[in-house]
């Protein structure tokens, strides 16, 4: 294979091994340095989770009548209050719940919601306004914004083989690592590291070629200190063996092992349930809460709780009413779920969703997503959120 052509279709072009200059300085900090950084962990339900099945509003008449067939019945909920509870499939996070380390923020959402999956999720990961069209993520104006005076360098890292647009700033972006070491031993492969180690000036000024090769070399340079540093520690706490599980388990290898990261991202999809509902989000929903309790566990264990702050998120929810395919359609409000060692309001944050007040059938937002944002800048990661937000929002009260 050529050089042009194996840069054009390496996964650099992608994003998948973008690894930023500025990680290599962390080689010479210590683990003092690092044992009380505070991370935020992103959690990313795709296809529009619905949420009045996952926190069921099992004390309101309403949610029955609508949902004849689909509705999870009373004597199956798993009772947080007279209201709500959990879906049984999240039997698991009861124990999360009843230890204060989970907060349920209903009702979430922005004004003139948009029922589209790509232009939703797009509102959400730039945290842009419905008629508004952003071009960089909120995680990645956060680097932005955060780059330029910290005094050690700042980054994100999203668990996949690509990277999503929640991660990508004007000047800085996150980068998707799925597993450390393949990640070391793809930039060890001998084109690769041919590519880096000869020719350094060739064609450096070649539209696309010359950048793609810029951040070969920084992504050589960098990831033995990612390789060396996932090394240290070694994940003791048995996870659930699926994709979405050895995702978190990844995740608590970097927190524990020092990594410098701010910011996790993960995802799981398969929540677009139109059709035959409840067999299929119940299945998904078990896959997250099984994987999110032995996170949540894990780091209990390893006293990276208390730094420690989860958030899950989908890009909208669904219709009140079921369809008649046994299923629910776009809808727009929703729930947000919180985790951590050091909430301030922990269970049930908010009132359960208004079921009688719809929409054209669907729920009215109470909380605007940004302020559940907001929060997490100002209280958590330090920043002004109207560096970040583009405006101001007032933020929320749980951390």
């Amino acid at each position: 294979m050529q050089r042009r052509e194996f840069l054009k279709n390496t996964a650099l072009a992608s994003g998948a091994f973008l690894i930023p200059a500025f990680l290599k300085p962390l080689e010479a900090m210590s683990m003092s340095q690092l044992s009380q950084y505070k991370n935020l962990v992103v959690i990313q339900l795709s296809g529009g989770n619905d949420g009045l099945n996952t926190i069921v509003p099992y004390g309101n008449d309403i949610y029955y009548r609508s949902r004849k067939t689909i509705g999870i019945p009373q004597a199956n909920v798993i009772k947080l209050n007279e209201m709500l509870g959990l879906n049984p499939a999240m039997a698991s996070l009861k124990e999360i719940y009843d230890q204060g380390s989970m907060s349920i923020i209903n009702s979430v959402g922005y004004p003139n919601p948009d029922r589209s999956h790509f232009r939703s999720m797009d509102i959400w990961q730039t945290a842009s306004d419905a008629d508004q069209f952003l071009s960089t993520g909120w995680i990645g104006r956060y680097l932005d914004s955060n780059c330029q005076t910290c005094q050690y360098p700042y980054d994100a890292i999203e668990v996949d083989s690509s990277l999503s647009l929640v991660m990508k700033g004007a000047t800085k972006k996150g980068i998707a690592v799925q597993n450390p070491n393949k990640l070391y031993a793809s930039t060890r492969q001998p084109l690769f590291k041919d590519l880096v180690t000869n020719d350094h000036d060739a064609n450096l000024n070649e539209d696309n070629l010359g950048y793609l090769y810029k951040t070969m070399i920084e992504t050589y340079s960098s990831v033995d200190y990612i390789h060396e540093k996932s090394k240290l520690y070694n994940v003791s706490s048995v996870y659930p063996t699926n994709t979405f599980s050895n995702q978190l388990k990844t995740v608590s290898k970097f927190i524990n092992s020092g990594l410098q990261t701010r910011i996790y991202y993960v995802s799981l999809g398969g929540f677009d349930t139109h059709i035959s509902q409840q067999h299929q989000q119940n299945r998904q929903l078990k896959i997250y809460a099984d994987g999110v309790a032995a996170f949540i566990k894990d780091l209990k264990k390893t006293n990276k709780l208390d730094d420690t702050l989860v958030m899950t998120f989908s890009e909208f929810g669904r219709r009140v009413e079921q369809n008649a395919s046994n299923g629910t359609d776009h809808g727009t409000a929703n729930n947000v779920l919180i985790y951590g060692g050091k909430l301030k309001k922990a269970g049930i944050y908010n009132a359960a969703p208004d079921l009688a007040t719809l929409d054209n059938g669907d729920l009215k937002y109470q909380i605007d997503f940004r302020d559940v944002y907001a929060t997490f800048l100002d209280k958590w990661l330090n920043i002004n959120n109207s560096q970040v937000l583009n405006k101001s929002f007032k933020g929320l009260d749980f951390i």
